[in-house]
Order: structure tokens, then sequence, then C-alpha cells
């Protein structure tokens, strides 16, 4: 048996512990006595047997509910025996006859665990952990004192051997693969752009920078708040690597990045070997040719990547990359690879995570975090209900009025009796009769985009779902309204606020519910900091509450606790760089 195999089997805990020491003192637990049998009493419903409790010096009655042959033959009159049970109004309640004393024993839900543990548990195979946490776990199995069970103790071991052998797990996943290393200097680029870059950018840029340089394939997580530059990163990285691709999951955010890449990158550069660089869009509705995808230096699409004859690349790039398929970005990397040299390869998300979780992932993959903003932003977060709607409605004018946009997000598009919020369908209704330049989409409208794009020039207002999460940028937009804003996680809550303001101006964002004593919506309106939100998002999942779905619910460890436990993760992470690493 391999050494995580037996700690696999280590981090059994047992379900009890037996202490059978014959202790001369009563304990507020099941314990062990030396019991002389003075009398048995016997009736209909329940056995009685008079014991003399030699080790605590008493007299005491045992009370058996369910008396068989087999106790009829240990339990005589005037013999002497060792047993173990619990007294409850000064009897023993159903004792048992054992047959060890003076040690402890550790029980478990099956026999085939116990005897696992008994056959392979050893410090030998537990080298691989550090000596006070195998001593630990040992005396959890094999116990001989009651200091080796402390609960504290134990607790620590496991939460600390539990994340251990998973991040262990996935430090082994990691596959080395060739590539081509880019020696390339950003500063150009970023001095010739009409802004400037925050620190945050700057440093993932610098990491970027470095895995290109190398001739190892770099897999690394760029996570970065809304509205904190990622597109300027990518483009960044583009021009460093100067031949790559960035796969975008609809043609909308496909057609943003290539609308910024044709301002900040197209034809503006000579590159070495005296050419300009050319930035090439792929959707199904954009016009290319065989010999733009050939000769680009950067292209930018959907999924109708996937379906070209493209050239081989220095870096691919996939811009909210939950959105894609294991599948689609494996095959993207394979169409852009020169045999066994594979691209470097980049994902970049808008939805912050807990630093736990960016811990737990930097085991598999390299992982940037960018939180700081180009500019703070003013969004004012309001709870409300059904008696501030006259209210909402006089705001929602004001802002139309002065050329603003507004969003009202529905959970539902139709109509459901089990649900206590209006639909699309039912609430269209109202804002088409008092408002002009209404317009409505949601996920499962074949032409939700060109809807988007139309309202953004031309609308008022959009009723929608949360396909609006992430998708068009639309510089008007101040106002977002959220119906039944409870039944989100913080996260698309999050993403939804950060449609609003993203230019700078004034943003408001109402969370309509009709609970406006939700304590996870009244800690979400205090902050607009995503990774504060996140670490939020992970404290109320873990006591039940709904999700957007793009992580359930429920534990993914038996002992460790991402909310709580940051300084045993970053413990491990030392040992594991420190004793374990290449």
């Amino acid at each position: 048996m391999t050494d995580l195999k037996t700690l696999e089997t280590a981090l059994i805990k047992p379900k009890d512990w037996e202490d059978n020491h014959l202790y001369p003192y009563l304990l507020n637990r099941p314990q062990a006595f030396e019991a002389e049998i003075l009398d048995i009493q016997k009736s209909s419903k329940i056995t009685r047997i008079k014991f003399f409790l030699k080790n605590i010096n008493q007299i005491m009655w045992g009370v058996f509910f369910v008396f068989k042959k087999w106790h009829e033959a240990v339990f005589k009159k005037g013999k002497t025996l060792y047993i173990r049970g619990e007294i409850r109004n000064n009897q023993l309640i159903q004792p048992k006859p054992i047959s060890r004393i003076n040690e402890i024993t550790s029980v478990y839900s099956s026999v085939k665990i116990k005897n696992e543990i008994k056959k392979h548990l050893s410090f030998e195979n537990l080298k691989i952990l550090p000596q006070e946490i195998a001593e630990t776990l040992i005396k959890m199995h094999f116990p001989t004192t009651l200091k080796d069970i402390e609960e504290k103790k134990i607790e620590y071991a496991l939460k600390w051997s539990e994340i251990f052998l998973y991040l262990y797990k996935l430090q082994n996943k990691k596959k080395i693969f060739p590539s081509n290393p880019i020696i390339s200097e950003p500063t150009p680029f970023i001095d010739s752009l009409p802004f400037k870059l925050t620190n945050d950018q700057l440093k993932v840029i610098k990491d970027i920078q470095n895995d290109l340089s190398k001739p190892v394939q770099a897999r690394r997580v760029i996570i970065g708040d809304v509205g904190s530059g990622k597109t300027i990163v990518m483009l960044s990285t583009a021009f460093m690597a100067k031949k790559s691709a960035i796969m975008a999951p609809t043609s909308i955010l496909a057609n943003q990045i290539y609308e910024e890449a044709d301002k900040y990158l197209n034809g503006k550069w000579t590159m070495e070997n005296g050419k300009l660089f050319k930035v090439v869009l792929v959707t199904q509705k954009s016009k290319f040719t065989e010999y733009d995808l050939k000769n680009a230096d950067l292209l930018i699409g959907t999924h109708a990547l996937l379906y070209q004859d493209l050239p081989k690349l220095n870096a691919v790039m996939v811009d909210e990359q939950h959105r894609f398929g294991t599948n689609q970005r494996a095959k993207l990397e394979k169409l852009t690879s020169s045999g066994k040299v594979l691209p470097h390869f980049f994902q970049f998300s808008a939805t912050p995570i807990p630093r736990t979780q960016a811990l737990i992932m930097s085991s598999f993959v390299n992982v940037s975090l960018i939180k700081e903003l180009p500019f703070k932003k003013d969004i004012d977060t309001k709870i409300i209900d059904k008696s501030d709607f006259k209210d909402l409605i006089t705001h929602i004018q004001k802002e139309i009025s002065l050329g603003n946009q507004v969003v009202i997000v529905y959970p539902l598009v139709e109509e459901s009796q089990n649900f206590n919020y209006q639909s699309i369908e039912e609430g269209k209704d109202f804002w088409l009769k008092y408002f002009g330049g209404v317009y409505i989409t949601h996920g499962k409208d074949k032409n939700k985009e060109d809807i988007l794009v139309e309202f953004r020039e031309k609308g008022n207002i959009l009723i929608t779902t949360t396909v609006i999460e992430v998708g068009i940028s639309l510089p008007r937009l101040t106002t977002i309204v959220i119906v039944g804003a409870e039944r989100l996680g913080l996260a698309t809550l999050h993403q939804l606020r950060g449609r609003v303001g993203r230019y700078g101006q004034k943003g408001y964002c109402f969370l309509y519910t009709n609970n406006k004593n939700n304590n996870r919506l009244i800690e979400f309106s205090k902050t607009l900091d995503g990774f504060k939100i996140a670490e939020l998002d992970l404290k109320f999942r873990k006591a039940g509450d709904l999700l957007d779905g793009k992580k359930q619910s429920g534990e993914k460890f038996n002992y460790f606790d991402e909310t709580k436990d940051l300084g045993i993760l970053e413990n491990v992470k030392k040992y594991i760089e420190k004793n374990l690493s290449d």
C-alpha cells in the first residue's frame, strides 16, 4: 500500500473510543468495572443484576432490557467479571462483558476498516507527513492514554492531513510540456497607452512575461474583479507573444475585445521583422480569409475558432474560462500546437475567489489576482421591497431623463406558480406601458446579442434575466434592479452590479426582495470589493444558502473548512514547497 493510500485510510476517524481502564471513581461517560455478581432478579420486561463494583467500591444494580441466552451463560451469581456500561440514575444500563482492560480501543463503522488500519497503518507509511501530524494520527487509531485522543489535536491533524493529501495529488497532476520561449518586452505597448496601468496589472503582465520566456508551457489563471482591466492585460500578452489567440464565450465579448485591440494594437506596431501587428476577428458573422488567419498576429473569436484551420501560436488566452468546457479549451490548444510543442496557456476570469481557493488552485496552475481597480467605483446598493416601488420609478425616470440606461433583471422568463416574484412575461407590460425604449431579451432568445447591441445604442430600459451577467459593455448604464435578489449567489449579484458605472459615473444597484432583513444581502450591500464578496459567498454557502450554480453548496472536505482554516492551508503549502517540490 502506497503512502497516499495509507494516508487516505488514516483519515478515517474512529467513530468512538472505548476506554477500558479501571478507574477508582465514576466518570460522566461509559466506563469499565471489575464486577462481582451478588444477585439476579428477572421479570417479564427487565432483568436486574446486583453488582459489587470493586474498582469504585460500590454496590449498584444493572438493568437489562434485553437479556438473551448468552447473557444467562455469562452473568451467573457469584461470578466476577469485567463489564462496561453507562450509569444513569445510579444504575448501570445494559452493561456488556469485556475481555480486555486497562486499554483504549478505537471503534470503527465496519470490521473491514478496522482490519485495513491494523494491517497498513504505521509511521513508516506516513513518513510523507511531518512527524507531529503522523504521531497524532497513529495515536488516534492506537491510543494508549486519554491525551492521545484529545479532540482539538486530532481535529487539527485531520484538517492538516486532508488538505495536504488534496494539494499533493493536485501537484502531481501538473504536466510539463515544451513550449516556445518568447523573449519580449511589453514596455513599448504599455508606454503607448493613453492611461496608466494599475500596479496589479503591471505585476500580472510581469508574471506573464516570465511565463513566456520559459521553454515549458505556462498554465496561468488570471482572476480580476469586474472592471479591473483584464482586457489590457490580454492585449499586453498578445503584444509580447507576437502570435496568439483570444477565445471569448460570446460574439459580443469577442467584438468588444476586438474593438479594444483595434484601438490599441491593430496596425500600430512595427514588429521585429518589419511588419505591422495584425488583429483578426473570428466569429460566425465576421468576414475573414484563410490568408487573414495565417498572417494574423492576434486572433480574437468565439467557438468559431475551433472550426478553423488555425496557425501555430505562441500563446492562447481564454476569457471567462468557466464558460468553456475542458474539451473546448483542449481543442483550441491542440489546433494551435506545433507537434509536441504547445502554446502558452492563459485563462482569464472576472469571478473573484477567496484566498483559500486561490491557494488551493495554485497547486495545479499558477494564479494571478488583479484586485486593484483603475478608478474607484461609486455605486450605491439598496435593498428594497414593494413599499419602495414608487421611489424606484421616480429614480428610473430621472436616470432616463439624464440619458442614462436601466436594466431590470427578472428571475424567470415565464410565470411559475411556485414562485413569489414576477417573471419577464408578467412584468414586461408595465414597463412597455409607461416607458419608451424598452427592450426585452433572455438566455433562450436566439436574437439576444443583436437586441443587446441595439439596446446599447438606442434603449432606455432592458428587461432581461442573468444573461446580462457577463456580456456587453453598456457605457450609459447607471442603474440595475435585481428582482428576487436573495435567490442568487453573491458572485452573480456582484457580476450583475458590475455592469453599472463602468466608466466612472455614479451607479445604483437595487436588490428587490420580499425579505429586507436578509443578512446575506445586507452584508453584500456594504462592499464593492469582489474578493471580499467571494469570502462572504463562501461563508454563506457553508450555511446552505442558495447558489448561482457555478459551484454547488456542500462540503468538498470532511474536516478542512475553507472559511476558517486558511492558516492551516498556508502551513501545508509551505511544507509541500519546502519538502516535496521538485
